[in-house]
């Protein structure tokens, strides 16, 4: 089980884009560098491809979208809270167990809300998380968009937010072409290039 957990925490540690030496993850981890390049190894063989970067500033970096199951808390464990505050007697201790299951039982609620409109469609997801990482990391995207006037045209767009609008996803962004704020419709970018170079969104002139 702990093996798993670290895998997991590395693979969201090198989720961020950034650079981690061996002897950095070890250390988040508490592990050993052999049993990280281990981890590593057991990545790849589950398709996770781990790039390595040789030289004394070198390290692991991970280059490809990784999308993990998110943990949280169901129906069935408020059941099992609910049930041990009948044996606690403290009466502080109760009352924190209290506030605590209402807490969890609104982010249950949250969740719920949050994943009533999932992506279901694979190129659609695939625009959303290479979307989502340049928000991030303030990168410039190049799409490829279909206009229903004028068909296809690529245009590099500076994405500053995702959001849900008549249960279709939308991206709030600045466009280069045309110096001027545009929404465009995820359903309508057919393909999604992350570029190298960034952007500073408190420079970017927003017309209204």
């Amino acid at each position: 089980m702990a093996k798993l957990s670290n895998l997991i925490t590395m693979i969201e540690l090198l989720k961020t884009g950034r650079k981690y030496s061996i002897k950095e993850l070890g250390e988040r981890l508490e592990v050993s560098e052999r049993t990280i390049r281990e981890y590593k190894l057991f990545l790849e063989e589950a398709g996770i491809y781990v790039d390595t970067i040789r030289g004394p500033y070198g390290g692991y970096i991970l280059r490809q979208e990784v999308n993990l199951p998110r943990i949280t808390f169901t129906e069935s464990d408020m059941e099992v809270l609910k049930k041990s505050i009948t044996f606690i007697k403290n009466e502080e201790t109760r009352e924190n167990i209290i506030n605590l299951t209402n807490k969890i039982n609104a982010n249950i609620l949250s969740e719920e809300n949050k994943n009533s409109k999932l992506i279901a469609n694979d190129k659609e997801l695939i625009v959303y998380n290479a979307i989502s990482k340049a928000l991030k990391h303030n990168f410039k995207l190049k799409i490829k968009y279909y206009n229903l006037k004028h068909g296809e045209s690529i245009r590099t767009i500076y994405p500053l937010g995702l959001y849900l609008f008549q249960d279709d996803w939308w991206c709030s962004s600045y466009w280069e072409e045309k110096d001027d704020m545009r929404q465009f419709h995820l359903k309508r970018i057919l393909e999604a290039e992350i570029l190298e170079e960034k952007f500073d969104p408190k420079k970017i002139n927003v017309k209204f």
